[in-house]
């Protein structure tokens, strides 16, 4: 059997019942199914191959997904199955969300309303931070000779300028999705749910916020919108702030990206991600605001 056939075996609430199982297509670390029990849908995720070498643990993303349950932003965790990490949630009837749907007018603000939501829930169980995680994705890289792009080591000092800038005026951390990619947005036409926690941790939330909008590559405006939507301003710091945080995503994403294109088995261009990702940090990194956002969280 399947690793969904084995879990859904295991499920001693299903034994003997009618059950079909469907895969779903767009999931970029796992395999995601949906399973229909007696004509009732469920969620079901099965973990992809080799994830902790991406800094995922599982037991974290089980307690946080219910933390994100009980804030009212994500789905229920029914079942989880320890020994394979297999997880089933409820099914959300909802539409899963684009690049090209979140830029629409007045989106930037309603994503907002469901990361405060979020934000103000049950604190997670671990914390997460993208200058470790980042650390930690090269040496694994070098300890197992993973291609990476041109430049990354040489860059190092520009990353640990952004950490000590930002370290000036720490934010109290919040529960953070930390991975809000469109496709982690469902929208049931009544709010956006945010799913997926495998990244998930106590951080602070103007990450979200910048990877949020680096995902969607919004605008100036945008990027002010979603600032004053969370803050009720949209200050010089606060939006400097975002935008070292906008690096940091594709510094660290852009890494995971060059592991999963040795590491996965998912039909997708992971290496051409890595470029792409790497790309927009050094444009931002040689830009002529660099330093000015580096003066405004400091000062």
């Amino acid at each position: 059997m399947s690793v969904v056939e084995e879990a859904v075996a295991k499920i001693e609430d299903w034994k003997g019942r009618d059950i079909s199982i469907q895969s779903l297509s767009g999931g970029l670390t796992n395999t995601n199914y949906k399973v229909e029990v007696d004509g009732t849908p469920y969620f079901v995720r099965v973990p992809g191959q080799s994830t902790e070498l991406l800094a995922v643990n599982r037991e974290n993303e089980y307690h946080n997904s219910k933390a994100a349950a009980q804030a009212g932003v994500a789905p229920n965790v029914l079942y989880y199955l320890t020994d394979s990490g297999v997880m089933v949630l409820e099914f959300l009837n909802g539409k899963t969300m684009s690049k090209e749907m979140l830029n629409a007018p007045g989106m930037p603000t309603r994503m907002v309303q469901s990361i405060k939501r979020l934000h103000a829930g049950p604190r997670f169980l671990t914390d997460f931070n993208m200058f470790r995680l980042t650390e930690y994705y090269l040496s694994l890289c070098k300890e197992r000779q993973i291609r990476i792009p041109d430049g990354y080591v040489e860059r190092m000092r520009a990353i640990d300028q952004i950490e000590k800038a930002m370290s000036v005026h720490l934010l109290d951390t919040v529960p953070c999705n930390n991975d809000l990619l469109a496709e982690n947005y469902l929208d049931d036409g009544k709010q956006l749910w945010l799913i997926d926690y495998e990244y998930s941790g106590n951080n602070d939330p103007t990450f979200e916020l910048g990877n949020t909008c680096q995902e969607m590559q919004f605008n100036e405006e945008q990027i002010g919108e979603v600032c004053a939507a969370y803050f009720g301003m949209a200050s010089a710091d606060l939006i400097a702030r975002m935008k070292l945080n906008m690096i940091m995503s594709d510094v660290g994403w852009g890494l995971w990206a060059a592991i999963q294109a040795r590491i996965s088995i998912i039909d997708f261009d992971f290496w051409g991600w890595a470029i792409e990702r790497w790309s927009r940090a050094v444009e931002k990194m040689d830009g002529a605001e660099f330093d000015t956002w580096l003066r405004e969280v400091a000062k």
